[in-house]
C-alpha cells in the first residue's frame, strides 16, 4: 500500500497548487495553510497522498475534510486506504466533511478500520455548495450591517441558536465546543459578522464571514429569528448581506442541507447557484 504523509513546509508551493486546482472546494483547507497548519507544532495535520508525489490531501484536526484532484475509482479508493493508515488508529475529529463522494467513502473505509468511527450522530450526504459573484436585485433589501461589540451578547445568543439548530447540540453546554465564545468574538471584533438589529438592540438575522482565503469567501451560520420566518424577510437579508461581502471579495460560497428547502430557495433567489455537493458525518 502507497503510504500518506505528514507534509511540511517544505510542500507549501505543492499544496497550493493542489488546492488551486478547485479553490471553492478546497476553501477551507487553504485557509488553513494560511494559518500555519504546514507549521511545526500546529493543532492540525495536512497528510498528502501518495507520499512521494502528493494529489490529494486530508486535513487532519477537529474535522477531517478531504480534497482529491480528478481521478478514476481505483486511486480514489487507493489514495483513502492511505488515509485511513494515516488517521485510523484514534478518532480525534467531531466531524468529516466535504466532496460527498470522496467524505463518505473516508467515512465508510474509516468505519470498517475503527469502530469508533462507526459511532457518528448523523450523517448529512447532500449538501449543495453555492457559490455567487452578483446578488439578485431586490425590490426590499434589509438594514444589514457589520454587528458591533455592543451587540455582542445579542449576537451570541443568535449563534448559539444557530448552532444548536443547525447542528444538534448547544455549543456552550457541558463538554460542548470549546472556545465558541472566544470565536464568535472574533467574528465581531474582526467585521466578518453581519446581520440586522432591530430597534430594541436585539440580532434578528446574522450571516457570518466564516472563511476566507485570496478573494473567496464562505458564509456561515445564516439564522433568522423564528419569530420572523415566513415573512419574506430572508431574501432581502442575505442578499444584503451578500452585497456587502462582494465588495471585498470576487465571489461568495456556502453549503447547505439539502433537506433545508426554505434555506435552499433563499439562496437561489438571492443569486446562488449550484457549484458542486459537499457531504458532513457528525461525531
Amino acid at each position: 500500500m502507497r503510504r500518506a504523509r505528514a507534509l511540511g513546509t517544505r510542500d507549501a508551493a505543492l499544496v497550493r497548487t493542489l488546492l488551486s486546482v478547485d479553490p471553492v472546494q478546497s476553501l477551507f483547507i487553504s485557509s488553513r495553510v494560511d494559518a500555519g497548519v504546514l507549521w511545526p507544532g500546529s493543532p492540525a495535520t495536512l497528510y498528502g497522498w501518495p507520499g512521494d508525489a502528493p494529489r490529494h490531501v486530508l486535513h487532519a484536526g477537529s474535522n477531517l475534510m478531504p480534497v482529491f484532484a480528478p481521478c478514476d475509482d481505483k486511486e480514489r479508493a487507493a489514495a483513502i486506504a492511505g488515509f485511513v493508515d494515516a488517521v485510523g488508529a484514534h478518532r480525534w475529529c467531531q466531524s468529516i466533511v466535504g466532496d460527498s463522494t470522496v467524505a463518505l467513502a473516508l467515512h465508510r473505509a474509516l468505519a470498517r478500520h475503527n469502530r469508533s468511527y462507526a459511532g457518528e450522530r448523523e450523517i448529512r450526504p447532500r449538501q449543495p455548495l453555492m457559490v455567487t459573484r452578483e446578488v439578485v436585485p431586490q425590490q426590499t433589501e434589509a438594514p444589514v450591517r457589520q454587528i458591533t461589540m455592543a451587540e455582542f451578547g445579542s449576537y451570541l445568543s443568535a449563534a448559539i441558536a444557530m448552532y444548536t439548530e443547525e447542528v444538534g447540540v448547544d455549543p456552550t453546554a457541558g463538554g460542548g465546543r470549546p472556545g465558541y465564545r472566544a470565536h464568535c468574538q472574533s467574528l465581531v471584533e474582526s467585521g466578518r459578522a453581519w446581520g440586522v438589529v432591530d430597534d430594541a438592540g436585539t440580532v434578528v438575522f446574522k450571516a457570518d464571514v466564516g472563511i476566507s482565503c485570496g478573494r473567496i469567501a464562505q458564509v456561515q451560520g445564516v439564522w433568522l429569528d423564528p419569530r420572523l420566518r415566513g415573512r419574506g424577510l430572508a431574501v432581502p437579508a442575505m442578499a444584503a448581506t451578500t452585497r456587502h461581502i462582494l465588495e471585498q471579495h470576487d465571489l461568495v460560497s456556502l453549503y447547505v442541507n439539502d433537506f433545508n428547502t426554505r434555506a435552499v430557495r433563499t439562496y437561489l433567489h438571492t443569486g446562488f447557484t449550484v457549484a458542486g455537493q459537499f457531504a458532513t458525518v457528525l461525531y
